[in-house]
């Protein structure tokens, strides 16, 4: 049997979609209104999937207090009312895409819950446009 948890965050955060080496001519054809000079934001919903042995002791894979700390903690309090371009170290240097984004989040969380723990990240940008890494 496989058992798995889930627990869904949410945090709002502001950012513009370009490339620093093309010319604004060519962010706007590729990245299109994303790529606008002054930003846009969007609330994003963050999924994290869990899968392990439950613990005979507990009952659970892992305690959700832990599991919501961590996340609060590692991601959303770093990127929660922030500019992804300007105001968040662990995406610096990177074109901030929900792609990217995602890929990021896993990298630390990885690091956090165990490459045999993290099984599933879902980001969703908006209610029509989502993200999903899994192992």
């Amino acid at each position: 049997m496989i058992t798995s948890v889930s627990k869904r965050m949410t945090f709002s955060a502001g950012h513009r979609i370009f490339n620093p080496e093309y010319s604004d001519d060519k962010n706007r054809q590729i990245f299109g209104d994303c790529s606008n000079p002054s930003g846009h934001g969007h609330n994003y919903i963050l999924e994290v999937t869990l899968t392990g042995p439950v613990d005979p002791e507990t009952g659970m894979i892992i305690n959700l207090k832990e599991m919501k700390a961590i996340l609060q903690n590692e991601i959303v309090n770093k990127v929660d009312h922030k500019n992804l371009n300007l105001d968040v170290p662990f995406m610096k240097d990177i074109i901030p895409t929900t792609e990217n984004l995602a890929a990021a989040i896993w990298n630390i969380l990885d690091d956090k819950f165990g490459a045999e723990m993290l099984t599933r990240l879902v980001l969703w940008e908006s209610e029509n446009n989502k993200v999903e890494i899994t192992r």
